[in-house]
Parts: structure tokens; C-alpha cells; sequence
């Protein structure tokens, strides 16, 4: 069953009606699920789960990994990544959100987009909203952790906007070095430029990410751009 649009767009909307009509989410979420056929959020989440990219896109990532998740705001570069953390945890590994834009509030009603149900992962998902969240923080957090566990950073950004956290040049190929000797997969949630323009290309890619800072790209061995719906996978070399 197609949806009428991608499910970024309908939870979007659901916030919007929870807004409107001073609703709980849940409740908007289920409204905007019967407009497409179902009877509750869970099940369109759940029916969607099997058509969503993010278990061919988990597939392939490897321990070591530093991948870069990038699109303008609201087209589910967040609720994607997120999705990487729940393939990770599905098959035992440990997940751990950094946010440094997020609050609690935001991923738990991320999970309840997705169709996912934070309980039953426990201790192997980690959320962490620290101001203090830079490479340093992540190696020290992440320093025991296990091999393949999935880490997201939300977002790249603003992990140096702040003076006295060093410059991504510096932060990046740390936290490079850590994911490989670690065999850690760390995942960077990245702002697209405002001038991307997908009248001319149907997803962004590197050339499009917002860089306030210089950075090598390059670094990132794998990439996922983000448009409208429309999903783009590379892996370097």
C-alpha cells in the first residue's frame, strides 16, 4: 500500500495537528494513519518498516565506518538514522544517540514514528543530550564499548560551534581513528546548504553539505542523501 506521502511528511503533519487541535501526538499520529488506510500509527509503521531503506542501508555498513546522513530539514535524515540505530540494536548490538539539537521528548516520539518500541531494547539503546558532546566526550563514552556498536551524532554541524570545542578538522579524523581501532560504526546526521536545488539534481550529495568550518569530506566512507523521498547510498572506493 503506497502512502500518500513519505512517512517524514505524515508524522510532520501529525505534530502539526497535535499543535492545531492541542491533541497528544499519539493521537494525531493515529488520526493521520486512518487518512492513509490504517487503523493506527503502529501498523502503518510497521507495514512501511518493510519498505523503508534503512535495513538494506544498515546491510552494508561495516564496523569502522564513518557515514555521513545528510538532507535539508524535514525530509528524515534524523528518523532514518535513528532507524540505523534500531537495525543495530536488532541484531544485539549497542546504540547510542548523541544530540546536541535533540531533546528526550523528541526521540521517544521519533521511535513511536518509526514504529519502533524503545522498551524492548533496554540497556543497548543510550541517549545522550550532554552540551559537552564533542569527540573527546564520544571517544571517553564510547571507550568500552563493543564491537559494532552503532553511535549517531546529531548533528555534525555543531559539534564546533561552540570556541572551546576544536575545529572539525581536528574532531573528525579522531573520531575516524577511534571508529576503526574501535570497530565502531559512528553515523553524522549533516545540514544540507540552503542553495541545494533538487529542481536540478534529485538528492544532494557532498558538494551540498553545509560547512560553516572547513572539513574533508573524504573522511566519510560511506553517504546517504536524502530528497522528497527519494534515498541515494555511495560507499567510497
Amino acid at each position: 500500500m503506497k502512502l500518500s506521502a513519505p512517512i517524514y511528511s505524515l508524522k510532520r503533519k501529525a505534530r502539526l495537528l497535535a499543535r492545531q487541535k492541542k491533541i497528544p501526538l499519539h493521537t494525531a499520529l493515529d488520526h493521520v494513519a486512518g487518512e492513509e488506510g490504517f487503523s493506527a500509527w503502529s501498523l502503518l509503521a510497521t507495514r512501511m518498516s518493510a519498505i523503508r531503506p534503512a535495513g538494506k542501508l544498515f546491510a552494508q555498513l561495516r564496523p569502522g565506518d564513518l557515514v555521513l546522513v545528510g538532507a535539508r530539514p524535514g525530509h528524515g535524515k534524523t528518523l532514518l538514522s535513528l532507524e540505523l540505530a534500531v537495525e543495530a540494536m536488532k541484531a544485539g548490538h549497542r546504540s547510542v544517540f548523541f544530540s546536541l539539537d535533540y531533546a528526550e521528548r523528541h526521540v521517544s516520539s521519533s521511535f513511536q514514528a518509526i514504529g519502533a518500541d524503545r522498551t524492548q531494547f533496554g540497556s543497548l539503546f543510550e541517549f545522550d543530550s550532554s552540551d559537552a558532546i564533542s569527540a573527546g566526550y564520544i571517544m571517553e563514552k564510547l571507550g568500552s564499548a563493543p564491537r559494532g556498536t552503532l553511535a549517531v551524532v546529531d548533528y555534525l554541524q555543531l559539534l564546533d560551534q561552540k570556541r572551546d570545542k576544536p575545529e572539525l578538522m581536528i574532531q573528525i579524523p579522531a573520531l575516524k581513528a577511534f571508529a576503526r581501532d574501535r570497530g565502531l560504526i559512528i553515523v553524522f546526521i549533516s545540514q544540507i546548504d540552503r542553495a541545494y536545488d533538487p529542481a536540478r539534481k534529485p538528492c544532494p550529495d557532498l558538494a551540498d553539505v553545509r560547512l560553516p568550518n572547513p572539513l574533508d569530506l573524504s573522511l566519510f566512507n560511506k553517504t546517504c542523501f536524502l530528497n522528497n523521498g527519494e534515498v541515494q547510498f555511495r560507499a567510497a572506493g
